[in-house]
């Protein structure tokens, strides 16, 4: 079944590459700005006509405890493969953390259904294998939107194939079950994206060109350290704080929230009871459909 997925997924871009259009000045990272630019519109219209009625309708009829323990048990999945790309960066205490969770949770938490973890002071962290590869030393290339799948890069589609193998649920058999289980984490996703996608909508001039940047700093952070945690957290009470105050308080005066910069490396990680699939935990941003964590 992964090998079905992944053919899909190289079939249906090869076949895409032939609609690309030209842009005279592409942005370095972004060089066939032209062709993501067409798919992220065939990716956002596809939607916004399928899968935002959808993640509507699941949460009008799921009341919210029920989407909790559906985010809850997906979440716990992911530990699986965040366990085994900590290991391969070698960052043990990450590993052994994502371990404990993944028993406690599975354990305690009626199969995931429940998180115990956080609240015991477990921190969740966000691996993926293009993440690995990464801090390997693998250059990230450039900048792709993928048919269905959303922002990537060249490494990250790569890093891809090893995602899948890594993810539990593709093992279970019959396959209807597993594509049922991939169906609802899909739409379980997008709900709790509704509200990410309207404030995009709304705050952006260029909600591609938004996307685009929002990913690439993500991914950047993570690589830097901070998807384990290892980055340290900015010190505004030092000679500086008052400055700095005084622009948070004009910035709330104004109606606007003061954010870090996640390319810096010395970011805030994201809350521990953020879902997966979040915009900048990792999988995805409005403009491709949640297929991913």
């Amino acid at each position: 079944m992964t090998r079905f997925r992944t053919s899909a997924v190289l079939a249906v871009g090869a076949l895409t590459l032939a609609g690309c259009a030209t842009v005279t000045n592409p942005t370095p990272t972004d060089p066939i700005e032209g062709f993501n630019r067409s798919m992220y519109t065939f990716n956002d219209k596809l939607d916004k006509a399928v899968m935002t009625p959808v993640a509507k309708g699941y949460r009008f009829v799921v009341p919210q405890p029920g989407r909790d323990m559906v985010t809850n048990f997906f979440s716990n999945v992911g530990d699986v493969y965040n366990f085994a790309n900590n290991l391969l960066q070698l960052q043990i205490t990450a590993a052994v953390q994502d371990l404990m969770r993944l028993t406690i949770n599975t354990l305690w938490g009626v199969g995931g259904l429940f998180d115990f973890a956080t609240p015991a002071g477990l921190p969740k962290h966000s691996q993926d294998f293009g993440v690995t590869l990464g801090k390997w030393g693998v250059p990230d290339g450039p900048y792709l939107v993928l048919p269905l799948l959303g922002p990537s890069t060249v490494r990250d589609t790569a890093g891809m194939a090893a995602n899948l193998y890594l993810d539990p649920t593709s093992y279970i058999k019959p396959d209807w079950v597993s594509y049922s289980l991939y169906g609802v984490r899909l739409v379980n996703t997008r709900a709790n994206l509704l509200d990410a996608s309207n404030l995009l909508e709304a705050a952006a001039l260029d909600p591609y060109s938004f996307t685009r940047d929002a990913y690439l700093a993500r991914r950047k952070y993570l690589i830097s350290g901070g998807a384990s945690g290892s980055a340290p957290l900015p010190n505004y009470e030092e000679e500086d704080g008052a400055a700095g105050a005084g622009a948070a308080g004009a910035a709330a005066g104004a109606g606007a929230q003061p954010m870090p910069a996640p390319a810096s490396g010395a970011s805030a990680e994201p809350e521990p009871g953020s879902p997966q699939g979040s915009p900048l935990p990792g999988t995805m941003v409005p403009g491709g459909l949640p297929f991913r964590r």
